[in-house]
């Protein structure tokens, strides 16, 4: 059968429980600070942060548990010591278990703090989510907007070339035209030629008379031009 501990193997065993939750405490809080369970990228990193964290959570409740147990044992102890030492015990006893009371209150601050930052940054994610899926469909909007001005664009300037077109094959349609029409007026006057022969021959005389009349106009202009000359110089 196994015999109950000491008192000396009970505060032993309290402040070795105390000294181990201290560090615990300490090393708890320097995860939570300097490794805060932001979003990010690196997802692993932040998987190994949350594992780190939890593990050392679980550590620290277990060594709690434990130091309550052996106050409780401690306060068994001195209930039933002797009489001389019973107040020491007491006062030992009540030390300790506001040593795991200060060390209970902390465990539970840090859990309050990293509670909150996780709550905090769970709020900033979906806000930052909501700005990037609003800018992602404001950026979607503005290339569809891009896209229907680009479209409008090439449709009008579709348009005007086929205006342009138009206008080219509409002139070309009006030139053939006349075309067609001088034509049929020089057939005309060719049939008239040969069906009125002195009609010809009257349009021949009356062109030999102009030439005519243009060789003295022109030389009347040279003789005057040249006595002009001649009595400028002279």
């Amino acid at each position: 059968m196994t015999s109950s501990p000491s008192w000396e193997d009970l505060r032993k065993q309290a402040r070795r429980l105390e000294t181990e939750i201290d560090s615990m405490l300490v090393s708890l809080s320097k995860i939570s600070t300097n490794n805060p369970m932001m979003y990010s990228d690196d997802e692993s990193q932040l998987l190994l942060s949350d594992d780190r964290f939890e593990t050392a959570t679980s550590e620290i409740e277990e060594l709690l548990s434990k130091l309550n147990t052996v106050n409780e044992k401690m306060g068994e102890w001195s209930s039933n010591g002797e009489q001389s030492t019973v107040s020491q015990n007491v006062h030992t006893v009540q030390r300790h278990r506001d040593i795991l009371q200060d060390y209970t209150k902390e465990f539970q601050k840090i859990q309050s703090n990293v509670r909150a930052r996780r709550e905090r940054e769970d709020l900033l994610h979906s806000v930052r989510q909501d700005i990037d899926g609003y800018k992602n469909s404001g950026t979607k909007n503005r290339r569809m907007d891009l896209y229907v001005k680009e479209h409008e664009h090439v449709r009008n300037s579709d348009r005007l070339v086929s205006d342009q077109i138009a206008i080219a094959m509409e002139t070309r349609e009006h030139l053939v035209s006349q075309r067609h029409h001088f034509k049929r007026l020089q057939s005309r006057l060719h049939d008239l030629s040969s069906r009125f022969p002195a009609l010809n021959t009257l349009v021949q005389k009356i062109n030999m008379r102009k030439k005519r009349d243009s060789f003295i106009v022109g030389g009347v202009v040279v003789i005057c031009t040249f006595i002009i000359l001649l009595y400028t110089f002279h």
